[in-house]
């Protein structure tokens, strides 16, 4: 598993914070350890998944990923 902390733009309230966590969470190979306005700390298996897919996943749910912090 790969720790990463992912910078997300278009976030300002609560209903963001779900949204993100659930596209996150629903993305095959990620556990999400925190998710705060404009971040997101995660765990994720290279094996499963990779960061263009979880930047579509966030994408999807209608925010950006403005780059990795960690």
């Amino acid at each position: 598993m790969k720790n990463t902390v992912l910078a997300i733009g278009g976030m300002s309230c609560g209903h963001c914070l779900n949204a993100v966590n659930k596209a996150l969470g629903s993305t095959l190979g990620v556990r999400v350890e925190a998710v705060q306005i404009g971040r997101a700390s995660l765990r994720y298996d290279e094996k499963l998944t990779d960061l263009s897919r979880i930047t579509a996943a966030v994408e999807a749910a209608g925010y950006t990923v403005d780059g990795v912090l960690a």
